[in-house]
């Protein structure tokens, strides 16, 4: 299993350089960041100095989307990056929930964000693409480049479309009965598209925070750094619900039932852990969605994970044990995972 770590891109850049280059020491292989423009600095200028003090991590927005960039500019970047680098980049893609909505624009349709999957996939790989009647490839390109896209996504449209589409599935919650639901879901559509369901990679990510024992005052702790989290998936569910209703068959009630107290969201604490508008997400949640508890139980639920057909975890790493957390799945996690 590969793992992956997951920052957002807070100043100073220095931090997120130093907590991935940590990563890598600790056999991560895998460097991503959140891409909201207005909330963040700019992921890709960060990456450059990723990839320039590190050897082999693998770097890419989890996720990026078709509104904030021009497409050919955002494969440009990419292949630029490759291009100085070597083929280390990974390009994760949706609807773009923050990096719209705090702009004041709405967030992409999946008809936008296949055709930008598209594009962005063959001009980052060399190949020429469709401009909407004006056909470009890069000249400067290398002949081996490469640009895996990875969608990512929860809704049966969004999953059936990564299906058929993305290179990778990224899938923002590590809970064992949706994972396994939403996986299949993707593979079933990858088969009836008639491509090969193993090419398609599976990457959960979410919260680990890894405690010294499971006393409750530990565990108590350990939830309310990463609660956060089940508010930032309550902005995708509120939008299944709103679009699909209450019980429907389309999207389980496994994850549409907890936001039904939900009153709002502010992204100004967006993904930290203080956010004031997580209050409504519950103990079970937070241990169903993230991967909390002594390093036995991450051990045991990554297995798990592993079972079902997941190929990456990914840490999301912002709560109060950043190093910490690096540190014990470097030296007890990853190599238990990959013995």
């Amino acid at each position: 299993m590969d793992f992956g770590l997951v920052l957002q891109t807070d100043p100073p850049a220095s931090k997120v350089i130093s907590l991935m280059k940590r990563a890598e020491r600790n056999g991560f292989t895998y460097g991503w960041t959140f891409d909201s423009a207005v909330l963040w600095q700019e992921p890709f200028v960060i990456y450059s100095q990723i990839l320039a003090n590190t050897s082999k991590l693998k770097v890419g927005p989890m996720v990026t989307n078709p509104g904030t960039r021009t497409w050919e500019v955002t494969a440009s970047t990419f292949a630029t990056l490759n291009d100085m680098f070597g083929n280390r980049t990974v390009c994760g893609i949706g609807r773009g929930d923050s990096a719209m909505r705090v702009a004041g624009r709405t967030p992409n349709t999946l008809a936008r964000i296949s055709e930008a999957m598209k594009v962005i996939r063959a001009l980052g790989s060399g190949q020429e693409a469709d401009l909407g009647g004006t056909v470009i490839r890069f000249p400067w390109i290398k002949e081996d480049a490469e640009l895996p896209v990875w969608m990512a996504a929860y809704g049966p449209k969004a999953l059936k479309m990564t299906g058929e589409e993305a290179d990778g599935f990224i899938l923002q919650l590590a809970d064992l009965y949706l994972t396994e639901y939403m996986v299949k879901a993707v593979k079933d559509a990858a088969v009836a598209a008639g491509r090969d369901p193993s090419e398609v990679k599976i990457c959960v990510a979410a919260p680990a925070y890894v405690t010294a024992d499971d006393s409750p005052e530990a565990l108590a702790h350990a939830r309310e750094q990463c609660r956060w989290f089940g508010g930032m998936v309550g902005n995708h569910v509120a939008d299944l619900v709103s679009k699909y209703g209450e019980h429907s068959a389309a999207v389980p009630d496994e994850l549409t039932d907890y936001i039904k107290a939900r009153e709002g969201y502010d992204y100004s604490h967006h993904g930290r852990a203080d956010n004031p508008d997580t209050a409504f997400v519950p103990d079970e949640i937070v241990d169903r969605f993230c991967v909390i508890g002594p390093v036995e139980k991450h051990i045991e639920k990554l297995n798990a994970l592993r079972e079902l057909g997941v190929d990456q975890f990914a840490v999301y790493d912002m709560h109060d044990a950043q190093e910490a957390t690096i540190d014990a799945y470097g030296s007890t996690v990853i190599p238990a995972l990959n013995s």
